[in-house]
């Protein structure tokens, strides 16, 4: 089996407004998709939302100083399902 490329976005710079996020992911995919030149793509809507999941997990854990209830609070989600997703993704 095939390991698709990583979706990989570019920072802007400093000196210019940061744009929305889906625009990173809009550019991102666009590049993902590029970059797969003709080959079929599948399951691309898995592989986008592990991308974004694993580092939206790691900086709201990090911003909350690991404390996982507050973590789910501003994740918008259960305090378990936030542990089993740190746990899938090897964050815990």
């Amino acid at each position: 089996m095939n390991v698709p490329p990583a979706l990989r976005a570019e920072p802007a710079p400093a000196s210019q407004p940061q744009p929305a996020l889906r625009e990173y992911v809009a550019k991102a995919v666009r590049r993902y998709l590029h970059d797969m030149n003709g080959a079929d793509v599948e399951d691309l809507h898995d592989v986008v939302m592990r991308e974004i999941e694993t580092p939206l997990l790691h900086e709201v854990m990090r911003h909350c100083d690991g404390n996982q209830s507050r973590a789910a609070e501003i994740l918008g989600i259960n305090r378990a399902t936030l542990r089993k997703k740190l746990k899938d993704y090897g964050l815990v």
